[in-house]
């Protein structure tokens, strides 16, 4: 049976291979081609992914960023549908759901939404309760950066805390806009903000959601 995690990745593929390597994305200062190469070498070398959290080794990253950056675009895209090698924890069909389903449905969104003429995607109900349920679990993780107090809404009223603090902010939508507006794509996400107009612009302005 298929999982979230390897329906999102062949979408994301897909998306990639119809923009061309030098598409805009919702990644600042990334085109699609530095999108596709990160993707791949968070799967594939994970003595250089770490330096996407911790600063030491964060040029060691950059360096393997540009080397496969300068691999073939059709080669990267292969190697995004293949998926990681067999010896790759991401084979594991749990550990490929649970770390890259949501990865991969925010880059694909990242592909669609930086083009002019995007329109929503409406998700399926299960898929809509998974993204909502890791939202949950991670919601004060990815709002920590937050500059007010932030609620996060569904339209059926349930709701998770990202942020404790005064004033609250309360942003309603989907899940899927929920989770695009907490991983920092505020200004892409179809969501209402309710609450002070200040903290509301603030919030609209911060670069810190996400992780």
């Amino acid at each position: 049976m298929s999982t979230h995690a390897k329906r999102e990745r062949l979408l994301l593929a897909d998306l990639l291979e119809a923009a061309g390597p030098e598409a805009p994305t919702l990644c600042e200062g990334w085109q699609t081609r530095d999108l596709a190469a990160h993707v791949v070498v968070r799967e594939r070398r994970p003595d250089a992914a770490g330096g996407a959290l911790i600063k030491p080794l964060a040029p060691r990253l950059e360096r393997v960023m540009a080397e496969f950056a300068a691999k073939p675009y059709e080669e990267l895209i292969q190697l995004i549908r293949t998926g990681p090698p067999r010896f790759s924890p991401f084979a594991l069909k749990q550990i490929d759901e649970a770390a890259n389903a949501v990865e991969f449905y925010v880059h694909a969104e990242d592909v669609r939404r930086a083009q002019p003429d995007w329109t929503p995607r409406e998700l399926d109900p299960v898929f809509a309760d998974a993204l909502w349920s890791r939202l949950e679990r991670s919601a004060r993780v990815l709002c920590r950066g937050a500059t007010s107090g932030l609620v996060l809404r569904r339209p059926n009223g349930q709701t998770a805390v990202g942020k404790r603090g005064t004033p609250v902010v309360t942003v309603t939508g989907e899940p899927g806009e929920l989770t695009m507006f907490a991983f920092g794509r505020q200004e892409a996400a179809n969501v209402e903000l309710e609450g002070d107009k200040d903290a509301i612009a603030k919030l609209h302005e911060t670069k810190q959601l996400g992780i």
